[in-house]
C-alpha cells in the first residue's frame, strides 16, 4: 500500500471519530446556549398526587363527547343501550337452585 493512501485513510478515520465524538457531547450538554426562556433556579414544588376519575364518570364524558362528535358530524348521536332489567325474586331463586345443582355435580365428580 501506498503511504499517501494510509495516511487518507487515517485521517477520514479520524474525522469520523470526531464527528462521533462531536455528537456524543451533545447529547450530554447543549453545546451552543440554549434558546428561549433559561431553566428556573428554584427547587421544583412538591407534585400533588392525581386525582383519579372513577369509572362510571369516564363512561359518562366518553357518551357526552360521542354525543357532540355525532352532533357535529351530522350523523345521528349513537342509541343509548338501555341496561338489562332487574331480575325478579323467582328468577333469581331459580337460578340459584341450578347453580346448587351443577356445584353438587361439580363436587361429586371430584371426589
Amino acid at each position: 500500500m501506498d503511504l499517501k493512501s494510509i495516511l487518507a485513510e487515517f485521517r477520514s478515520e479520524r474525522a469520523r471519530m470526531d464527528h462521533a465524538i462531536s455528537a456524543l457531547e451533545g447529547l450530554v450538554g447543549p453545546s451552543a446556549p440554549r434558546r428561549g426562556r433559561p431553566p428556573s433556579q428554584t427547587a421544583p414544588a412538591a407534585r400533588q398526587k392525581r386525582r383519579t376519575m372513577s369509572a362510571a364518570a369516564r363512561k359518562r364524558i366518553s357518551e357526552a363527547m360521542k354525543q357532540r362528535w355525532a352532533k357535529w358530524k351530522g350523523k345521528s348521536a349513537p342509541k343509548k343501550t338501555k341496561a338489562r332489567p332487574p331480575m325478579s325474586a323467582a328468577a333469581r331463586k331459580k337460578l340459584s337452585a341450578q347453580m346448587k345443582v351443577r356445584s353438587a355435580a361439580r363436587r361429586k365428580a371430584k371426589a
